[in-house]
């Protein structure tokens, strides 16, 4: 009888990603180890939805790092408000509103005789995962902040919560703002619960639609890597403020860009 061991062939396969392939099974049901890994990544995923976003420690971290900030709040009163009705964390509450309607203008350029509108408002919103804005915001914004380096006339940083991705639709309309950049943590996976996405909006006003957007997602250190996303987001930032558009007709050519091409 050969008592030699036969080498799984997934293994080295499974080495290259998080992905559940190949996990074999005990009889009709899995092997006691994948089944409780199955069951803390879904334990995860729901702490990721329901978990708070901490405004005040994120807060901190932004002053310590130079960031001036600003704190609203949508419609949704509360986390299952806000994950049954979609609508109102698309909606500035009426305390935030009228807050953001009585900020001074920005300064302007000296050169400038009228006050300038602002090149981009950038809103940090809790989503679908606080943990992802509270772990990956400030390392995204850090290279964002050099790679547009000092072109852009950018407002005061928003913290929102109870925050849907067209919430920034309406502050950067209340500002006047040329764009809007929303980083939202996204809906987690059982591989990814603290994945951050990023959504450009050329021209915020409400009623825009996810067509006139450009989204670059899975912004974290297993995934899109934040100095490479903030690249990507320069680029397409620089390019919507140039041609007047984002979504659909703005295609992300970046690597192009960065590789040297024309």
């Amino acid at each position: 009888m050969s008592t030699e061991v036969q080498q799984d062939p997934w293994e080295p396969l499974r080495r290259h990603t998080p992905a559940r392939i190949g996990i074999g099974r005990a009889g009709t049901s899995l092997p006691t180890r994948e089944l409780l890994d199955f069951n803390a990544a879904h334990a995860q995923a729901r702490d990721a939805v329901l978990t708070p976003l901490d405004v005040a420690a994120l807060g901190a971290d932004l002053s310590g790092a130079g960031w001036a900030w600003l704190s609203v709040q949508s419609r949704a009163a509360g986390r299952d408000i806000y994950l049954r009705r979609p609508d109102l964390g698309r909606r500035l509450d009426e305390a935030s509103l009228e807050h953001l309607r009585s900020l001074p203008p920005e300064p302007s350029p000296e050169s400038e005789p009228a006050p300038a509108p602002l090149d981009l408002v950038i809103v940090l919103g809790d989503g679908l995962s606080a943990v992802a804005t509270q772990r990956h915001a400030l390392p995204l914004l850090s290279p964002l902040k050099q790679a547009l380096g000092g072109h852009m006339r950018i407002g005061p940083l928003l913290i929102a919560t109870q925050a849907r991705v067209a919430l920034g639709d309406e502050i950067g309309a209340v500002l006047g703002a040329r764009a809007v950049l929303v980083l939202l943590g996204e809906r987690p996976g059982l591989s990814s619960p603290d994945s951050l996405g990023a959504y450009l909006t050329f021209g915020p006003a409400l009623g825009r639609s996810d067509a006139e957007r450009n989204c670059v997602s899975n912004i974290r250190p297993a995934g899109l890597v934040p100095e490479l996303a903030a690249q990507r987001l320069a680029w397409l930032l620089r390019e919507a403020l140039r041609r007047g558009l984002s979504g659909v007709g703005l295609k992300d050519d970046s690597e192009r860009e960065l590789l040297g091409g024309p």
